[in-house]
């Protein structure tokens, strides 16, 4: 029978754990290895100080992310806190709408009326004469030019009429009464226009006239002959302002005028627009002028 070494197993000694005890081989008297438990202790101490060290830097690390986002959250209510308020989100989540500036509420002047200037002495002050309101020696209407003939002025509105339109126009105190004829192609047209001092006065007239039998009288001369002083003639008769006016149409060579004259009626038409567009035009004078006062 064999045997092997005697005695129990070894013990392991570290002396770095309590109780722990020596090697002991039975038997044997050995001396300590002191080299390298003194070898093994410093490897020991090394590996502790690593592990502060590293412990530390993890330590030094997570100290310096606090910091950092603790600066953020500082940068960020600063930011906040320094924005001007209509930067700054509302409660609900949007920004605020800038508020849009107010202003009083203004309106430009409305424009001047021609029609109030020519509708009362006071205000129709420009100079009048039956040059001014027929002017020239011919009148272009249209496509068609009418050759212009005498002209009269006077302060008696009874000598330039006949019929019922002398007292009418007396009725109504009419100041003035200017003439001007025209022809064309065997055509002649008178037009006349009577002045009051006010509107009401020529919107009166308008409504007495009946163009049968109150009419004005036809004015010959410069070129143009003799025309409805007996024969029948195409009459009209309307109002503008204080003005009133009036057209006698007929032919030169005395011919009495029928419902089949649509041409000559047309002569008479385009002359009698005019007349309306010369008034006009005149309030349209006065009205600029006051306006650019």
């Amino acid at each position: 029978m064999s045997y092997g070494q005697q005695g129990g197993p070894q013990s392991q000694w570290d002396p770095w754990k309590p109780h722990s005890q020596q090697p002991w081989n039975s038997g044997t008297d050995e001396t300590p290895d002191w080299a390298a438990l003194a070898e093994a202790s410093e490897t020991r101490n090394k590996r502790r100080r690593l592990l502060f060290i590293g412990g530390g830097a993890l330590a030094t690390v997570a100290i310096g992310a606090a910091v950092a986002v603790a600066v953020v959250s500082a940068n960020d209510s600063n930011s906040a806190s320094n924005k001007p308020a209509s930067d700054v989100q509302g409660s609900s989540g949007l920004p605020n709408q800038p508020t849009a500036p107010s202003f009083a509420s203004t309106s430009a002047p409305p424009p001047l009326d021609p029609k109030d200037f020519i509708s009362s002495k006071s205000k129709d002050t420009a100079p009048l004469s039956a040059e001014i309101l027929f002017p020239g020696t011919q009148q272009p209407v249209g496509e068609t030019v009418y050759k212009k003939g005498a002209t009269d002025d006077t302060k008696n509105c009874s000598a330039a009429t006949k019929g019922g339109l002398p007292k009418i126009l007396t009725d109504n105190d009419c100041t003035r009464f200017m003439r001007a004829s025209y022809v064309k192609d065997g055509v002649a047209v008178t037009v006349g226009v009577a002045v009051f001092d006010n509107a009401t006065q020529a919107t009166k007239v308008k409504g007495k006239v009946n163009t049968k039998t109150d009419i004005i009288r036809s004015l010959s001369g410069k070129g143009i002959k003799d025309f409805c002083t007996s024969s029948v003639c195409l009459t009209t008769s309307n109002s503008y302002g204080r003005y009133a006016y009036f057209t006698i149409t007929g032919f030169t060579n005395g011919k009495d005028m029928t419902d089949k004259d649509t041409e000559a009626f047309q002569v008479g038409e385009n002359l009698e627009d005019f007349t309306f567009r010369r008034i006009h035009q005149r309030g349209e004078v006065q009205a600029s002028a006051a306006a650019g006062e």
